[in-house]
């Protein structure tokens, strides 16, 4: 597989969550930790992992506590000695994370917009001709370089990844009455859904608007399906959003236990 070129990944980090309030009356969605990590830089490591290095965030709910995280993290996650001296004192970090030839951009888009809105308002930081969007609270075990060669070998606007939702029950096949297989399978059966991960051309940007109740999951990919510039990228195996507390709960159980199979790195430290 050839080296994945250096293309940003979008991140929508705006929203307000409010369907997990026990956490984010505290803080923004993307903020909430699996593992003593804000879920959002689980995303950026998954992506980190594929060879994306630059991301723009989008922020709004909160967006202060987002960008203190990355301001503090060199200090944060480095050994580090401070000199004292008649002048301001000097820091001297030792090591630091293994993210360091990370470049995050930092963009306040609103705190009632919508995600097209939020998409339209970094178009200006999106330099090159293709970038990633994503959602700040789905984690998969996606391999991003697939996603962006099968984008660019069917050549249309936008490529969105489906996938099959989180089984919440027992997934039963019958015939008649009789079941004659029961499995427990954390993935339905069931049709795709959208999973976030896209790839998408700059011409993506013609269809949304600076508008805050611009959605981009309405119009905006109805009419990119509609003009055929639509394409989706199957993702069969892991995929979890983190919508409620059981989502966290649940996320938390398989860091603890590792079986985080979004967790594609190895720890360099």
């Amino acid at each position: 597989m050839r080296r994945l070129p250096r293309v940003p990944a979008v991140i929508l980090c705006g929203g307000k969550g409010t369907r997990i309030h026990e956490e984010t009356e505290f803080r923004p969605k993307p903020m909430i930790e699996i593992g003593g990590k804000p879920i959002l830089w689980h995303i950026m490591k998954i992506f980190s992992h594929g060879g994306v290095k630059d991301f723009v965030l989008c922020l709004g709910y909160k967006g202060d506590q987002i960008r203190r995280y990355f301001l503090e993290y060199g200090q944060m996650e480095s050994s580090l000695t401070v000199e004292f001296g008649p002048k301001r004192p000097r820091v001297v970090f030792h090591d630091g994370p293994a993210d360091d030839d990370w470049r995050v951009t930092f963009v306040d888009t609103g705190l009632e917009a919508k995600t097209g809105a939020r998409l339209k308002r970094v178009e200006r930081f999106v330099r090159t001709p293709r970038f990633f969007l994503t959602y700040g609270d789905g984690v998969a075990d996606i391999d991003v370089r697939k996603l962006y060669d099968f984008h660019s070998r069917h050549g249309r606007i936008a490529t969105v990844t489906g996938v099959r939702p989180p089984s919440r029950f027992g997934d039963l096949v019958v015939d008649g009455d009789a079941v004659t297989e029961f499995s427990e399978k954390r993935q339905t059966r069931q049709g795709y859904i959208n999973g976030g991960f896209f790839v998408m051309d700059r011409r993506a940007f013609d269809y949304v608007e600076d508008s805050d109740d611009c959605t981009f999951e309405g119009p905006p990919l109805e009419r990119l399906a509609k003009d055929g510039e639509l394409r989706m990228h199957r993702h069969d195996s892991f995929w979890h959003c983190l919508d409620t507390f059981r989502d966290k709960q649940a996320l938390e159980e398989m860091w603890r236990t590792g079986r985080a199979e979004w967790k594609l790195w190895r720890d360099e430290r």
